[in-house]
């Protein structure tokens, strides 16, 4: 059977099922195990200071059980009839956080409801994508002359609220969306002429940010500045529009010398000795050094470098096993967009499988050096109430997908 390589997602629709069982019970199983694993080790990291972040986990992980059934249980076209409420919806919350959001270190990202916090950037996700997959599903997408129309209605879409969790900042929520986008362009047809001219924007953007540190470097050198305790002095003189935290991360992955050890770079230069002293099987549970003692910071273990204990406490073979079962849970994504009926749950099932892809390799990446520190959560690991449950969505838009779909033949 001849494949078509423009769209290799056609490969898994061969694939037939033999049950008629109407449940994916791969994908469940996977994020149970890792829930399970992410309130454990949330738990280790906090063990010296007997904080309950664990217990609110479990409060959290129980709220989104409940959303990720609800999700699977409607059909995935539901969300055709009502996206441009829920996308609106989540445009208000995402400006209602900039004018009575509660701030955290130095950003304006929560919104606090009854005693909890709700961050709106994790349910802008999902509309991002709902809306992006409505406007390729519904419109004829070709050349890119073609298709201007429509990628200015998408440009848009996702534009807004790009733009509102930028003034936040938040930046890390921003970084995840546009591949998943392109992804979803992609499998669209889009003509290839189009993501040669975003490779090339996305080089020039780079490049920018590149001399914009650079500046930032001799600004800092020339009026004797500290980066960590100078924040601020530079950003009226740049009109790229990062803080001076932002830039500090930057640099401390590209050249860490010149960032204050005890400042920016202390988080992933512990990170790094906790990942690497886990050895093969790690010094057990609770036993890890780096966490327990402070040396990485508890205000960052249990959320953003989760990895970084497990990879000290359970070792490598711990540090594969959490590999493997993401590995699992993408492919299994790839393999229902494949099996999707129809063009929609092709594209909400790519989407979800990229913007996972996106959020387990820049976290892991950053928690062992490869990428700067960016703040990105690990999906069901790391803490935090609105992400689980903005996963726990997500995925279930991925099972209804595939309860919904059609049998090939």
């Amino acid at each position: 059977m001849a494949v078509n390589l423009r769209t290799p997602l056609e490969v898994f629709s061969v694939f037939k099922l033999t049950t008629r069982e109407r449940w994916d019970i791969g994908t469940p199983l996977v994020m149970a195990t890792l829930s399970v694993i992410g309130v454990a080790f949330i738990y280790s990291a906090q063990y010296s200071v007997s904080a309950s972040s664990w217990k609110m986990q479990i409060v959290w992980l129980v709220a989104g059980i409940m959303i990720y059934l609800a999700t699977s249980l409607v059909d995935y076209r539901f969300w055709l009839r009502v996206i441009h409420w829920f996308y609106a919806g989540c445009l208000l919350l995402l400006l209602l956080v900039l004018f009575f959001g509660v701030e955290r270190y130095g950003a304006q990202r929560w919104l606090s409801l009854g005693g909890v916090s709700l961050q709106p950037s994790e349910p802008a996700k999902a509309a991002v994508l709902l809306v992006a997959a409505t406007i390729l599903m519904r419109e004829k997408v070709g050349t890119v002359m073609q298709s201007l129309g429509v990628l200015g209605k998408l440009a848009l879409a996702v534009g807004i609220p790009m733009f509102l969790i930028l003034l936040q900042p938040d930046l890390k929520s921003v970084i995840v969306l546009p591949p998943m986008v392109f992804s979803m362009l992609y499998v669209s047809r889009l003509s290839t002429r189009f993501f040669v001219g975003a490779l090339a924007a996305f080089m020039v953007v780079i490049g920018t940010v590149a001399w914009d540190a650079s500046r930032y470097i001799n600004f800092m050198e020339e009026n004797n500045y500290s980066y960590v305790r100078d924040r601020g002095k530079y950003e009226p003189h740049s009109f790229v529009p990062f803080k001076d935290y932002q830039r500090n991360r930057i640099i401390s992955f590209t050249n860490p010398d010149k960032i204050d050890p005890m400042g920016i770079s202390w988080n992933q230069r512990q990170s790094l000795i906790s990942v690497g002293s886990g050895g093969l099987l790690g010094k057990g549970w609770t036993e890890g050094t780096q966490a327990q003692l402070g040396y990485l910071p508890r205000a960052v273990a249990h959320n953003d470098f989760i990895f970084s204990v497990i990879a000290e406490e359970k070792g490598l073979l711990g540090s594969l096993t959490v590999l493997s079962l993401f590995g699992l849970m993408l492919f299994n994504g790839i393999r229902i967009a494949g099996l999707a009926r129809d063009r929609f749950g092709t594209l909400i099932a790519l989407g979800v499988t990229v913007l996972f892809s996106v959020h387990v390799f820049v976290n892991i990446a950053m928690t062992i050096g490869l990428v700067p520190i960016t703040g990105i959560p690990l999906p069901f690991i790391s803490y935090g109430g609105s992400f689980l449950l903005s996963c726990c969505l997500l995925q279930g838009l991925v099972q209804s997908v595939y309860r919904f779909r059609k049998d090939f033949t």
